[in-house]
């Protein structure tokens, strides 16, 4: 199915125009991977910055940006940061929530308010990478103060995030898809190569063995397939809108539903606990001598042993409680209650109202914990494979599936879209 979408698509002049369009931003996307922020001893970092969960993690998002320390290091991680706030802010300011309401004109006001943020959070991030990581491994001359060359490196790399946020921009307005989950998802599978090649590696020189692949492989095809059901999973509440006599016509009295998804979320209470999560790991790299730092670095990371129980255990804990909380900012029961009653529907059973915004809650809040509950499960799942097969180097993660197969659905959608909505033209021609 998906091969012929893709056939039919190269057959139509637009669809094959933006689809090369979209696989030339992803070249540049890569060409940028691969160009290294200056004034840096790239080997000296690379060896301080080691092989930790952590490092794997923003690695395997930047599509290796991180570890290279590319002017594409951070990634696009400043602009979902940027995006999560003003979306957070827009429930707190009653201006910014008129203004989500106001249609393009209001949308346009909130992007560009997201690109001043992912600039600005950007730099201070690209400052505190500077001062924290680089400054015993500038490449600069004797004598000469580091402060104007870690500046520069942190406005190369916010340059490279703002650069990285044009590109998906562009692939969004001239492409196929969201152009700024493409990025992430284009530069988690360019880490696919490195981690069959580090497999292939560990069984023949003996350090693995089949067994452990096999394993691998049969646990990612069920977490595919797991991530497929739930994030096309989702419960249908019906309503009926009643029956309008206007004139000589008669309007409404169709059946329809609201859809609630599963995983209503996405990877957002993911990304927010980790973030979380980083600060006592990042505070720890600050001083790797101190008790403070064997203490996480025994008790309070995924290192796939028995030890990372209690990290595991918070960090599911934090992914539920966020789930709920973002669930709750994007889906309001109160305003989809008032939207039916306003157009006339009602669900069979309840009245219009407060009955059905309770009715709709209660709903919500047992759909929101079996997705909260398998995001959970997705993101300790990283620990898990690494206890069962050995591969502490392949950072097989679930929310990395999760990412690739929900960006992978999605454009296929829009493309499927497409190509029926020209179908009808032609139809219709």
């Amino acid at each position: 199915m998906i091969v012929d979408s893709l056939k039919n698509a190269w057959n139509v002049k637009d669809l094959r125009k933006k689809i090369l369009f979209t696989a030339m931003m992803f070249l540049v996307f890569r060409i940028g991977s691969h160009i290294p922020v200056p004034f840096v001893d790239h080997a000296k970092l690379k060896t301080m910055l080691g092989t930790g969960s952590l490092i794997q993690f923003f690695d395997t998002f930047s599509g290796g940006a991180f570890k290279n320390f590319t002017v594409f290091a951070m990634s696009i991680a400043p602009y979902i940061n940027a995006s999560i706030i003003i979306q957070l802010l827009t429930v707190v300011f009653p201006k910014l929530h008129e203004l989500s309401k106001e249609g393009a004109e209001g949308q346009k006001k909130i992007t560009q308010y997201t690109r001043y943020g992912t600039v600005l959070l950007g730099f201070i991030q690209a400052a505190g990478l500077s001062v924290g990581l680089l400054s015993n491994v500038l490449a600069i001359p004797p004598g000469a103060q580091k402060w104007p060359y870690l500046l520069l490196v942190a406005l190369v790399l916010t340059a490279g995030t703002a650069f990285l946020m044009w590109l998906g921009e562009m692939i969004t307005e001239r492409g196929i898809g969201n152009g700024i989950s493409l990025i992430i998802f284009a530069g988690i599978v360019s880490r696919i190569p490195d981690a069959l090649k580090f497999i292939f590696q560990s069984v023949q020189s003996g350090q693995s063995s089949i067994l452990s692949v096999i394993a691998l492989v049969v646990i990612a095809v069920l977490v595919i397939t797991a991530v497929v059901f739930i994030q096309e999973g989702e419960r249908r509440i019906p309503v009926q809108y009643a029956k309008r006599v206007v004139g000589r016509k008669v309007y409404g009295g169709q059946s329809s539903h609201i859809p609630m998804k599963v995983n209503q979320a996405g990877v957002i209470p993911v990304i927010f606990a980790i973030s979380l999560l980083a600060f006592p790991q990042q505070i720890s790299s600050w001083m790797p001598s101190s008790g403070f730092a064997s203490f996480v670095n025994t008790w309070f990371s995924p290192n796939g042993t028995l030890q990372s129980i209690p990290y595991e255990l918070f960090y599911a804990l934090l992914i539920i409680g966020f789930t709920y909380f973002y669930t709750g900012i994007t889906f309001n029961p109160v305003d989809v209650a008032d939207n039916i009653k306003k157009y006339g529907g009602f669900i069979p059973g309840l009245r219009p109202g407060r009955p059905t915004a309770e009715y709709i809650s209660k709903v919500l809040s047992r759909v929101t914990m079996a997705g909260a509950i398998f995001l959970a499960l997705i993101a300790v799942l990283p620990t898990v494979v690494i206890g069962l097969t050995g591969f502490k180097n392949v950072y097989f993660g679930g929310t990395s599936l999760l990412i690739v197969v929900g960006v992978a659905l999605e454009t296929m959608k829009q493309l499927e879209s497409h190509l029926l909505m020209r179908h009808y033209q032609g139809f219709m021609k």
